[in-house]
């Protein structure tokens, strides 16, 4: 998976997600230079730069639980992570295993993949 952008893939055109509006974003620069155009807001600018630079998201999953009223407990990234990272945290989680009890905010993992985010419960699992 290769971060960089090439001249053929400029310029990048994104939905911006950052309200229900869903401007259509057109991003093109180099570095310090880059023009965000199709914003209705600034908050639409930011968002555009961000995903052109630096692509990050919130990653949701599960992870398995034992001695509990449901084998599996949902979770999520408390922040985003580099896009790129999310395979490795993906990884990661499909690999743990908590014990019964759960409870929804508890801390699963204090730093996903090493991208210093931790992994929360955002479901709660009871003993059997």
């Amino acid at each position: 998976m290769d971060d960089i952008i090439t001249m053929a893939e400029r310029p990048r055109e994104f939905i911006c997600i950052v309200c229900p509006v869903g401007c259509p974003l057109k991003v093109d620069g180099d570095g310090d230079n880059i023009v965000v155009t199709g914003n209705a807001c600034p908050r639409g600018d930011a968002y555009g730069r961000q995903e052109f630079l630096r692509p990050t998201r919130v990653v949701t999953s599960s992870v398995s639980v034992l001695g509990a009223d449901s084998p599996l407990v949902s979770v999520k990234t408390k922040g985003d992570i580099d896009k790129a990272r999310i395979p490795a945290a993906l990884a990661e989680i499909r690999a743990l295993t908590v014990r019964a009890p759960v409870g929804i905010g508890q801390i699963i993992a204090p730093d996903l993949a090493g991208t210093g985010v931790p992994l929360v419960a955002t479901s709660a699992a009871a003993r059997v």
